[in-house]
């Protein structure tokens, strides 16, 4: 009987350890993946006018909007 509420203890203390790492991985990681995503997405489909590039802490961007969208611009980084 003792060995069976030492195994019934290590399945809680594992259901509890898995659903902390799962909140921690929704709540806070899996957004940053998600806008990661967005933002790469957004530009491969992007229209970029590379002529006027700004730098921002060393990194080279070029202006960009979307087809859709024409009038909203942001800013890509240049791969030229």
């Amino acid at each position: 009987m003792k060995e069976a509420t030492g195994e019934l203890n290590l399945a809680v203390v594992v259901a509890i350890s898995i659903a902390i790492l799962a909140a921690f991985f929704f709540t806070y990681l899996w957004p940053i993946i998600d806008g990661n995503f967005e933002r790469n997405s957004q530009c491969n489909k992007a229209v970029c006018d590379c002529a006027e590039r700004v730098t921002i802490n060393e990194i080279e961007y070029c202006t960009c909007w979307t087809e859709d969208r024409p009038d909203q611009t942001f800013n890509c980084i240049f791969r030229g």
